[in-house]
């Protein structure tokens, strides 16, 4: 690669030989012994790095460092310095320098300093693709194996990490591999989910931790110590891949102590898995215990009313009499309105907090075309999220917990895919709406396409009538009516939806974090 490099240093001339290095390696470099020349040449020529000296007569380096970033505020510049002084290092690292080198410096640091900066992303790109291209194998080779629900986890993490670092570079092909083998894993794990679901639930065989469990394997044992107020936040819709890129942003007020994964239940939808996770059971024994509690979905209301109950009578269940509140925050005001009073709910043992952008999102995505153009793909999708949360009340919320020293539970109540092929299914008047499950008395589906309940009672979930079926997607897949079908395929396809069984829907994240 060349480029054009500016190095000012009032002892240029006995870094000739490294001047001269560098041009041997295709570099153009110009020379300037003190910074006011500095200033005036990056006024006349374009730079693509500059090589700045601290101490020059004149104007110093730092001083230097702030007319430059005037000129062409985008311009690396790496400061070079004889000084240790912590001093100096933060007043370079607040005017944005991109390296630091302590004099004296050899060529091969030089060198090492314009690769990072120069062909930083491009090097990464290529280092990342050809890790992937050595992993490719291996991984299509253990999605040929047999796997525990464990494994699955393991394996979708796996997922998730090549996701997020092939997304960073520039190989669009290698990107596009990736996502075959993701669609491979989601048709692998919904046969697994098929064959194993109605066992899970049953407490038969190798069951992992579904949502119904989570509140009291892992934010019960959190309130024994009374004296540190615990906060369960839980973001809706929330995927690994979206908690991923927000924990660096988290990881600076907070240290994880314990994170991993659980599965949704069936439905991966708000009104099942987020009241199993709140009442500690599953929907059917909802609807037995909590008489009139339990919406259907053919009934008008909200499905969620009544989580502050459920919460409630679940500490009680599992001996934890102690006081606590709950939040549900579904705006910009209410959310400023909670930040704002933390004080009052330190003295709890338990706060509560439900916070639904992310599914307020997911749902935007697929009825605003603007939303559409800004979350065109998971990348955009992650990034959006990235962004909201970095300027929303909950960053607030989270940060004024570890101000107080509370300990902190995030967690979510299912995630969601991007579906792609849609599959044909004919239902009656009282067919629930969903793109990812139904359930009615008079349903005609593609066999292939779904996980067919025949009987609710064997999976905990309500039925309207003796004759009511529950199908759910599988991989990828949305369900469409015959009926103005090329419409509605074209409208839905690409959009994120839930309810369904694939990776992204039912292995959710949860993190146990104490503040730094």
């Amino acid at each position: 690669m060349t480029a054009n490099i500016l190095w000012a240093d009032d002892e240029i001339d006995l870094l000739r030989p490294h001047v001269l290095f560098l041009q041997g390696k295709g570099y153009t470099v110009d020379t300037v012994n003190n910074g006011l020349d500095a200033v005036d040449m990056m006024q006349k020529k374009e730079y693509d790095i500059v090589f700045l000296d601290e101490n020059m007569p004149g104007l110093s380096g730092l001083e230097t460092l702030d007319r430059i970033k005037l000129i062409q505020p985008r311009v690396p510049i790496v400061m070079i310095t004889k000084s240790e002084e912590e001093s100096i290092m933060e007043g370079a690292i607040g005017g944005k320098i991109s390296d630091y080198l302590i004099k004296p410096v050899n060529p091969n640091q030089i060198l090492l300093s314009l690769k990072k900066n120069l062909e930083g992303r491009r090097l990464v790109s290529e280092k990342t693709t050809s890790d992937y291209q050595q992993q490719f194998r291996q991984l299509g080779m253990r999605l040929g194996d047999k796997h525990s629900a464990d494994e699955w986890k393991e394996l979708y993490a796996e997922l998730v990490r090549w996701e997020l670092e092939l997304s960073k570079g520039q190989d669009q092909g290698m990107t596009d591999i990736l996502r075959s083998q993701w669609a491979e894993a989601n048709e692998l794990f919904s046969r697994f989910v098929a064959d194993n679901y109605v066992d899970w639930v049953n407490g038969r065989g190798d069951a992992p931790m579904q949502s119904h469990q989570i509140f009291k394997a892992k934010v019960a044992p959190m309130i024994d110590d009374k004296k540190t107020p615990v906060f369960m936040v839980l973001i809706d819709n929330l995927r690994l891949d979206q908690w991923r890129v927000l924990e660096p942003l988290i990881s600076e007020f907070y240290r994880v102590e314990e994170e991993g994964l659980f599965y949704s239940i069936l439905p991966t939808a708000t009104q099942y898995a987020r009241n199993a996770i709140f009442s500690g059971m599953m929907p059917s024994d909802i609807e037995k215990r909590h008489p009139g509690k339990w919406i259907s979905e053919d009934q008008e209301g909200s499905k969620n009313a009544h989580e502050e109950e459920f919460i409630g009578a679940q500490l009680k269940r599992l001996g934890k009499e102690v006081k606590y509140s709950y939040h549900k925050i579904l705006n910009l005001n209410a959310g400023k309105k909670l930040a704002d009073s933390l004080d009052n709910l330190m003295g709890n043992a338990l706060n509560v907090i439900v916070y639904n952008f992310v599914d307020m999102l997911s749902h935007a995505r697929t009825e605003m075309e603007v939303i559409r153009e800004l979350a065109d793909d998971d990348a955009a999708y992650r990034s959006l999220t990235k962004s909201w949360f970095e300027h929303s009340p909950l960053f607030d919320i989270l940060k004024g917990i570890a101000e107080r020293g509370g300990r902190l539970m995030i967690t979510t109540d299912h995630g969601t895919i991007r579906v792609g092929e849609p599959s044909k299914v004919v239902g009656d008047r009282n067919t629930n709406s969903n793109l990812r499950y139904k359930h009615g008395r008079n349903l005609t589906y593609e066999n292939r396409d779904v996980l067919v309940v025949k009987d609710p009672g064997q999976v905990f979930l309500p039925k309207a009538n003796v004759s009511t079926v529950y199908i759910f997607a599988k991989s990828d897949r949305f369900f469409v009516y015959p009926n103005n079908y090329n419409h509605f395929v074209t409208y839905y396809r690409h959009t994120f939806q839930h309810g369904g069984i694939s990776l992204e829907e039912m292995l959710v994240p949860w993190a146990v974090l104490k503040p730094r």
